[in-house]
């Protein structure tokens, strides 16, 4: 049977001092994205083997890359201080006689049970296929090793409580018909605020982080994926269509038809369901142009998590101008798919989109997209058209800076 951490499993470990807010969603460039996603090979191959990658003509041609990558890991300065908070086996200062130390804390699977949450093991999300297989260290069994893998990368989703309701609503709109779910298709197509079920399990994809190439040239993205037995994972996309792949069964769940529901809730009733969040920025950063055009140049978005969360590390990501930024409006969303009145309100300012490229600090040119030169005055007008239907009726003119009739 399939537990969740519940309220009152939540309220027990505050009084025990646990600090149970969520963490930080920690926004990184893609190059630190394809750095660390290159360290987690390393480590999986560590866990697997028990010791550290070797060079050598006799071995294996991934272990042979892993060792020349660790090298130039170790060699790094830039590498160093990105992965160290992460390296908790020491990966990064081992020398070749390395082994796995003894564990002497409550293992995943042990700290999940105690919080009232059971993994669900066999969810093979980054074993490599169509390539040889390697040895198994320790006498274990392939499929221990990956139920260890997959407990490793879920942990308790701190903030439930905003999900558990969506996954009770998307339940109910398949048992009325609402929503339907379809076969998963090769490299289908993964976005933001889409479900799947992945060996009997629904899922939401609930954040999606900056593109990035990975090592082997193709192009990446980190997600944070939550489970509706309240664990969440940060996969890499590609991991995640591997495993949608693998798992015969697995299904997308289709968004319903809200073309008869209201955008916005201005009164809940008790069947809505909150599907996200249109926020609007402005820019703190320094750049003279940006100054002098402060309360024009907005970002326009749309989440479906805290948008508090969403810009905590704004000065370090090139989507935010690489600058801190203010939150000057939120417009909450009932029953309607996010994403696609996101691509709304972008294509309507289109004409008045910021052209501007940035360099972030690695020198790699980035230019943002979702900035406009519109005064936030036009960006609630449009929301309102849209909200009563009528948006089709209007055009944005940058001359007047208002909404005019088609």
């Amino acid at each position: 049977m399939v537990k969740h951490t519940t309220d009152e499993d939540i309220d027990l470990l505050a009084e025990l001092g646990v600090d149970t807010a969520p963490p930080p969603q920690v926004k990184r460039t893609p190059r630190e994205e394809r750095i660390i996603a290159g360290f987690e090979e390393i480590e999986r191959f560590v866990t697997e083997q028990g010791r550290l990658p070797q060079h050598g003509e006799d071995r294996d041609i991934f272990e042979r890359i892993y060792a020349v990558r660790l090298d130039r890991l170790r060699n790094s300065e830039e590498c160093r201080a990105l992965l160290e908070p992460l390296d908790s086996r020491g990966i990064l200062n081992a020398d070749t006689d390395f082994n796995l130390p003894p564990e002497t804390d409550l293992d995943d699977e042990a700290l999940l049970t105690s919080l009232g949450v059971e993994a669900t093991p066999g969810n093979d999300i980054t074993q490599l296929t169509h390539v040889r297989s390697r040895s198994v260290a320790g006498g274990k069994s392939r499929q221990e090793i990956k139920a260890a893998e997959e407990i490793a990368q879920r942990t308790p989703c701190q903030d439930f409580k905003q999900f558990k309701p969506i996954f009770k609503k998307v339940q109910q709109d398949l048992e009325t018909g609402a929503r339907e779910t379809l076969k998963y298709r090769d490299d289908a197509t993964v976005n933001q605020g889409d479900f799947f079920i992945l060996d009997g399990q629904k899922l939401i994809v609930a954040d999606l982080g900056e593109p990035f190439i990975s090592d082997y040239g193709r192009p990446d993205r980190r997600l944070r994926v939550i489970y509706d037995n309240g664990t969440e994972s940060n996969l890499l996309l590609r991991s995640l269509q591997r495993a949608l792949n693998k798992d015969k069964t697995s299904r997308r769940i289709t968004n319903p038809d809200f073309s008869s529901l209201p955008l916005f809730a201005q009164t809940e009733a008790e069947d809505d369901i909150t599907t996200g969040y249109i926020y609007v920025l402005r820019s703190k950063s320094d750049d003279p142009f940006i100054v002098q055009n402060y309360e024009l140049v907005h970002k326009i978005g749309v989440t479906v998590g805290d948008v508090k969360k969403r810009i905590a590390n704004a000065k370090k990501d090139p989507t935010y101008l690489l600058a801190e930024v203010e939150i000057v409006a939120t417009f909450k969303l009932a029953n309607i798919n996010p994403k696609k009145l996101e691509a709304l309100l972008h294509k309507f300012f289109d004409n008045v989109r910021l052209d501007m490229e940035l360099r972030d600090r690695f020198g790699i040119p980035v230019q943002p997209r979702e900035w406009f030169l519109v005064p936030l005055e036009a960006i609630e007008e449009v929301i309102a058209k849209i909200k009563a239907g009528t948006i089709d009726q209007f055009r944005y003119d940058p001359e007047t800076a208002s909404l005019t009739r088609s």
